[in-house]
C-alpha cells in the first residue's frame, strides 16, 4: 500500500569541458559587474562589515545569478583570484558559493559534488584549525551547514541510484569512496560544536555571563564570529542529518543545548528557524511525542501565517511556502493520532481544516482509506531519507535510493495500524464520565480480560517518554481503574475570547481597505 514515491534528480549537465563562444559557457570570462562583486565582496570581509556583506550574498548574487548566470555557474575561482589578493580564504567561501548556486540553477555532475566536498573539508579544516579573523552574516554561515548537509543527502540519494551509472561514474564512486562519507559529515559538524564550545556559551548565556543570544551570535569586540556560530548551527545540522538516517533520539540530544521554546540566534535566519521546528516536530511524531510536536508545529505555523509577506522577495521564498505545507500535513497526522485541537491557534485551525478538513475526518476511520491517507502525507511531508553505506559494486547495481524511506514508511504504518483498537476505546471515555469494565466490554463485544490488555494499550500508546527520561502524557482523555469501575479524567480547554477578537479586527481592518480602494461613481 506504499506511495510511490520517487526522489528524482535531474540528468546531470556537464559544464566542464564546455568553452566560450556564442551562447557557451567560457568558466575564465569574469564580467565587469562579476570582478565589481568579488572586489566589493573581498573588501567588505576583510573590513568585517556584515551589513554589506549581508546585502552583496542575499541580493547582489541572486541579481547577477538571474541576469547573468541563469543557466550557467559563475566564473571559475581561478579566474577571479588575482582581483582578490589570491586569497586563499576568499577562494574558499567564493567556491562555497559558487557551489551552491550550481545545485541550485543546475544539475551537477559526480566529479563537482566530489569537489565541493573537498572544498567544504578544506573551508572547515581552516575554520576549525586556523585563525579567523572574519565576521560573516548570520544568514550565510547557516547557507553553509544547510547546504552541507543538503549536498550530503543529495549525494546518497544520487549514488543509492546505481542501475544507470555510467562505468566512468561507477570507477570515480570506488576512486572517492571518502566523499560524503557518513562518518566524514558527522565528525566535521561535531567539531565544529565541540571546538566552538558553543554548549558551554548557552549554558553561560543562561546564567548572564554571556551576550551570546543577545548579540544573535556577533562579536562587538572586534574578534570572530564565525567558529561559534557554525558550530551552534552545526547541533541543527546534526538533528536534520540524524532524521534523515531515521536516529531520531540522537537528533534530539545533539539540539538539545538550544531551548526552542525562547528566540534565539536559530529565529535569526528564517530558514534555520523552519528547519529546526520542522525537524524537530518530525522526530518528536515517530517517536509519539505528538503534544511536542503539535506545540512547536503551531508556534511555527503561526509565524508563517503572520510574516510570510515579508520573504516575498527572500531567495528562501518558496522554501518557505513548501516546508509551511509540509508541516501542515504532518499537523494534520500528529492531530488524528493525538486530538489535542486545544493546542493549536484558531488562525491555524482554520488553515488546516481548510487544506486538510476532509482528509483528517477520514483518518479517523482507520479503515484502508485512512491508511492510504497517512501513507500519502507521510510521503509528501517527510525528509528524504538516505542509506549512506557505500554500495556493493560487485553485486547486479540495482536501485537503493527508495529502501531507507520505505522502512521508516513501513515503521510508521505499522505505528497508526496499533492505534486502530484505541479508536474504539476513545469514543466510549468521550462519552461517560464513569463506566463499569463488564459494561463497556459488552459495547465493545470483547471480555473483561481483552478489555484490560486494550487498557493498558491505550495507556501505554498515549504516553511517551520525553528528553529528560519523564513519562509524559499525550492524551486528551485519561481514565483510572478502581474496582471494576473506569473513571474518566478530562481536560478542559481554556476558551480564549482574545484570538477570536483579533481575528475579527483583522477581517474588518482588510473590509475598510479594500472599501477604501473602490472608487464610487
Amino acid at each position: 500500500m506504499a506511495a510511490n514515491y520517487e526522489y528524482d534528480d535531474a540528468p546531470a549537465a556537464n559544464y566542464e569541458g564546455e568553452s566560450g563562444g556564442e551562447g557557451g559557457y567560457d568558466p575564465n570570462f569574469v564580467p565587469d559587474s562579476v570582478k565589481s562583486f568579488v572586489v566589493h565582496m573581498y573588501r567588505h570581509i576583510r573590513e568585517k562589515n556584515v551589513y554589506e556583506i549581508h546585502q552583496m550574498c542575499e541580493t547582489s548574487f541572486q541579481t547577477l545569478s538571474e541576469r547573468l548566470f541563469k543557466e550557467t555557474p559563475w566564473p571559475c575561482v581561478e579566474a577571479i583570484a588575482p582581483y582578490v589578493d589570491n586569497d586563499h580564504v576568499f577562494c574558499l567561501l567564493y567556491r562555497e558559493m559558487w557551489f551552491r548556486h550550481l545545485y541550485a540553477r543546475l544539475s551537477p555532475t559526480l566529479k563537482q559534488r566530489i569537489d565541493s566536498y573537498d572544498n567544504y573539508c578544506s573551508l572547515f579544516q581552516v575554520v576549525l584549525h586556523g585563525v579567523v579573523n572574519m565576521q560573516l552574516p548570520n544568514q550565510w554561515l547557516w547557507d553553509m551547514v544547510d547546504e552541507f548537509v543538503y549536498q550530503f543527502q543529495s549525494f546518497c540519494q544520487f549514488r543509492a541510484k546505481l542501475k544507470n551509472k555510467t562505468e566512468q561514474e561507477i570507477a570515480l564512486l570506488k576512486q572517492h569512496d571518502k566523499a560524503w562519507n557518513v562518518y566524514g559529515v558527522l565528525n566535521f559538524l561535531q567539531a565544529l560544536v565541540e571546538k566552538s564550545t558553543i554548549v558551554q556559551i548557552l549554558e553561560q548565556d543562561k546564567d548572564g555571563l554571556e551576550q551570546f543570544t543577545a548579540t544573535d551570535g556577533y562579536d562587538y569586540s572586534g574578534g570572530s564570529n564565525v567558529l561559534k556560530v557554525l558550530g551552534y548551527f552545526s547541533m541543527v545540522g546534526l538533528l536534520r542529518v540524524h532524521c534523515l538516517l531515521g536516529d531520531y533520539h540522537t537528533g534530539l540530544k545533539w539540539l538539545q543545548p538550544i531551548d526552542i521554546t525562547q528566540q534565539g540566534v536559530y529565529t535569526s535566519v528564517i530558514g534555520c528557524h523552519i528547519a529546526t521546528i520542522y525537524h524537530y516536530g518530525f522526530a518528536n511524531l515517530m517517536l509519539r511525542r505528538y503534544v511536542d510536536a503539535v506545540r512547536e508545529f503551531n508556534k511555527i505555523l503561526l509565524y508563517i501565517y503572520k510574516t510570510k509577506q515579508y520573504h516575498q522577495k527572500s531567495p528562501q521564498y518558496e522554501q518557505i511556502l513548501k516546508k509551511n505545507e509540509q508541516m501542515y500535513a504532518l499537523l494534520a497526522v500528529c492531530l488524528s493520532l493525538c486530538p489535542q485541537t486545544k493546542l493549536v491557534d484558531e488562525s491555524v485551525n482554520s488553515q488546516l481544516r481548510e487544506k486538510y478538513g476532509e482528509k483528517m475526518m477520514r483518518m479517523q476511520r482507520y479503515d484502508d482509506e485512512a491508511f492510504v491517507i497517512f501513507d500519502e502525507l507521510f510521503s509528501y511531508a517527510c525528509p528524504k531519507f538516505i542509506t549512506p553505506s557505500a554500495p556493493s559494486f560487485e553485486e547486479p547495481l540495482v536501485n537503493y535510493n527508495q529502501d531507507a524511506y520505505r522502512l521508516q514508511l513501513k515503521m510508521f504504518l505499522y505505528e497508526v495500524k496499533q492505534q486502530q483498537l484505541l479508536a474504539g476505546v476513545r469514543t466510549f471515555l468521550k462519552v461517560y464520565s464513569s463506566i463499569s469494565l463488564a459494561k463497556l466490554a459488552k459495547y465493545m463485544e470483547v471480555d473483561e480480560s481483552t478489555l484490560r490488555t486494550i487498557l493498558l494499550t491505550y495507556k501505554h500508546k498515549t504516553h511517551s517518554v520525553d528528553s529528560d527520561g519523564r513519562i509524559i502524557s499525550n492524551a486528551d482523555i485519561d481514565f483510572y481503574v478502581n474496582n471494576d469501575k473506569i473513571y474518566v479524567v478530562e481536560t478542559k480547554p481554556a476558551k480564549r475570547h482574545g484570538d477570536f477578537f483579533l481575528r475579527q479586527i483583522a477581517k474588518l481592518e482588510g473590509v475598510i481597505n479594500d472599501m477604501e480602494r473602490v472608487k464610487l461613481e
